[in-house]
């Protein structure tokens, strides 16, 4: 009797386990983070990768500035003239309409009149007739009129990306319900056309998109808010000045917008007046090169009935996208998959009722479950919460195919699934509490006195995972293929010589307090501050990668005296990357077998720095934090900015070159003075001034093996020079 008693409690406490779990889930879908908001789009990408739209060949053409082209032509932008070449030979051939999803903000810098006032050379009368020449602006302007022409603009979120601030142009916009701006997507600054260019164009369409949080674009504004005002998308634009419309219809309610329509043609949005777009797959097919089409190769059933678009696939011009159907889609092909979606009537949909609809099916199917467990056995539970995966899939399946409707299964899968875990774990969970032991082998990875120090007070050690703010070594050897090809006949002699190496670098940093988290192949992973505290974790990781150098030249020089065959031996040379932040740091692996491990940002950024040390000649490089920590004990020198993944700003990197001792001489100090002054005139993009200052440094530089180094920076600025750029 007390064995059932117990047995209905633990039925009892799964099911109140399993209604709070349920209740929590639901919070977390209303709330949607975006982990959940990824995961329903990654959902839905399957689906799209499963069942892509077909394509239609009929409906609409790209006119590609390509590579081909590019090289025909020369770099981009090209001359108005060119273009208006172009636009010409486009409208002879019989387009329905034409719509840039490129921009001309400034002036030609080809046109007479440029020519007239910058080229060196020409005698007055030379001059003049330039200026009286007309405009390669005005010619492209003149073009566009004669043409069904919808010109691209740009929206944009940081100011100023444009000298003079542009007001929205007004189209004709109508709405049916409630305001829709609140619920619009912002671009509170817009790139416009040179005025002369806009004035003669038929309609103006935004061409911008936002991706979404994992870089993959799936959904694109129909309409937009910039500057304050309502602006139609360039498809849409090219919708309505090929129906001859005058305005375009919004209609809203409550929960935003519900659908944009030009005429007869309503196509569904989602509550910010975005589609989703059901892809086909890359279509060649569609793409015409510019060269091809200026030089009269192109037949004009190309493009006789077409909507055409001009844009690029030039990986160069920088409007490349991800989508769910491709890794790299011209930014010009998803405004003509847009296009051929609503012309077709294959749009997707996920109107606001639809988070409703996948509440109310995660909640249904979790209940049938929590029901049913205390009358069924585990055989029949099993079965049951197949049922409901298979009947969760199913439906999200043929509404998407079938009725063109986005359900997510995610949610409501991984509802039901998370309670049929609870309910069938609950009592495994209850009886097997305790079973959890602290197991550990730390002399593997930890010198013996700190091993000891663990032995006597193990409530020091935390195995089961804690968060550690850490300074992590990467190491690495260069050139490690050339030493295997020396080697290739040898292989025992190949493992020796890595042994030989490991065995002084190991010393190295165990007995300045290091942690070897492991050896992966000719590398060395290691970390300071666990599993014990380490106050000076910085200065000692520090002072072990100089140590790990000075082992290095050591082991060379032995290495070469021992070596008695003609044939030279090359060096071993190593590059060291260190980072201090925070990681999470503790046992990870299986019951069978785990290493004591960090992970984080904080270890990615060391494996990237230890990376970066071939290329810029340094065998050291250290982040920001770690430099702050130890730059009054180590001769540190900044050596550029770097993008951190999760940071809006640049992190500084340095490197290290000597201990206290160096970093009181004056040639150091002279050097970190003019090494502070080549960077500021580097980023500040002082060109001339920043190749001047190099030279100052190049003498110092040498006592610190800087020459590398210094010559990057030679090659970058020479570059910016020739094709000027933003400095990095």
């Amino acid at each position: 009797m007390a064995s059932l008693l117990r047995g209905m409690r633990r039925i009892g406490m799964g099911r109140i386990v399993g209604l709070l779990l349920l209740v929590e889930l639901l919070a977390l879908r209303v709330w949607d983070p975006s982990p959940i908001e990824a995961l329903r789009h990654k959902s839905f990408d399957i689906y799209q990768i499963l069942h892509p739209r077909d394509a239609h060949d009929d409906l609409v053409a790209i006119v590609d500035i390509d590579e081909r082209s590019l090289r025909a032509l020369g770099q981009w932008p090209w001359p108005r003239t060119i273009m208006a070449d172009m636009l010409s030979k486009i409208a002879e051939r019989g387009s329905i309409v034409i719509g840039f999803d490129v921009l001309f903000p400034e002036p030609d810098r080809s046109s007479p009149e440029v020519a007239a006032e910058t080229f060196q050379g020409l005698d007055p009368e030379t001059r003049e007739k330039l200026r009286q020449l007309p405009s390669n602006d005005i010619i492209f302007a003149e073009t566009i009129r004669a043409s069904n022409v919808v010109l691209g603009h740009s929206g944009y979120r940081v100011s100023g990306a444009t000298p003079v601030a542009q007001p929205a142009l007004q189209s004709g916009i109508a709405t049916i319900g409630p305001d829709p701006r609140p619920f619009l997507t912002d671009f509170p600054h817009l790139l416009q056309n040179l005025p002369v260019l806009d004035a003669a164009a038929r309609g103006h369409g935004i061409y911008s998109m936002n991706p979404e949080l994992d870089g993959t674009v799936r959904r694109v504004p129909l309409v937009a808010l910039a500057n304050g005002v309502v602006v139609p998308s360039l498809a849409l634009e090219m919708l309505r000045v090929t129906a001859g419309s005058s305005a375009t219809l919004i209609k809203t309610d409550a929960s935003g917008v519900r659908s944009i329509g030009v005429q007869d043609l309503e196509i569904p949005t989602d509550g910010r007046g975005r589609i989703w777009i059901h892809f086909s797959p890359h279509d060649p097919g569609k793409y015409i090169s510019a060269i091809d089409l200026l030089e009269g190769r192109v037949p004009a059933e190309h493009i006789a009935g077409k909507m055409v678009l001009i844009g690029t696939s030039a990986a160069g011009l920088l409007d490349l996208k991800v989508t769910p159907v491709h890794p790299a889609l011209p930014g010009v092909e998803l405004h003509a998959q847009l296009l051929e979606s609503a012309l077709t009537g294959a749009t997707l949909s996920r109107p606001s009722y639809t988070a409703v609809v996948e509440l109310a099916l995660a909640t249904i199917l979790s209940l049938i479950l929590i029901a049913s467990a205390p009358r069924v056995d585990a055989g029949t539970l099993f079965v049951l919460g197949g049922m409901t995966a298979a009947v969760t899939l199913g439906l999200s399946w043929y509404c998407f195919n079938y009725l063109h409707l986005l359900i997510d299964y995610t949610f409501p899968l991984i509802s039901s699934l998370l309670v049929y875990a609870v309910l069938v774990c609950t009592n495994y969970v209850t009886v097997s509490a305790d079973r959890y032991r602290i197991r550990s082998a730390f002399s593997q990875y930890l010198s013996p006195d700190l091993v000891e120090q663990l032995a006597q007070k193990p409530e020091k050690l935390t195995l089961g995972g804690e968060q550690r703010e850490l300074t992590v070594l990467f190491s690495d050897v260069r050139g490690f293929t050339t030493i295997a090809e020396y080697y290739k006949d040898d292989p025992q002699g190949l493992t020796a010589l890595i042994n030989k190496l490991f065995t002084p670098l190991t010393r190295d940093i165990m007995e300045r307090h290091g942690t070897i988290d492991k050896y992966m192949g000719d590398a060395i992973m290691a970390f300071w501050n666990a599993p014990l505290d380490d106050p000076s974790h910085e200065i000692n990781a520090c002072e072990a990668a100089l140590a790990m150098l000075d082992s290095l030249r050591q082991l060379n020089e032995q290495h070469k005296s021992e070596v008695a065959d003609e044939k030279p031996v090359p060096p071993l040379n190593i590059g060291i990357g260190l980072n201090t932040g925070l990681c999470v740091v503790g046992n990870f692996g299986s019951d069978l077998h785990f290493n004591y491990s960090a992970i984080g940002d904080a270890v990615n950024l060391a494996s990237r720095l230890e990376g970066l040390t071939k290329q810029y000649g340094v065998p050291i490089i250290i982040g920001e934090k770690t430099a702050q920590a130890v730059r009054h004990r180590f001769a540190v020198l900044e050596i550029d900015y770097m993008r951190v993944r999760g940071k809006n700003e640049l992190e500084r990197i340095f490197t290290v070159v000597g201990n206290a001792d160096v970093a009181l001489t004056t040639d150091f100090q002279t050097l970190n003075e003019r090494n502070s002054a080549m960077l500021d005139a580097y980023r500040s993009q002082e060109w001339q001034r920043g190749l001047e200052i190099i030279l100052l440094c190049r003498e110092p530089g040498k006592n610190f093996g800087l020459d590398d180094y210094y010559d990057l920076y030679i090659q970058r600025i020479r570059r910016q020079i020739d094709t000027p750029l933003s400095a990095t």
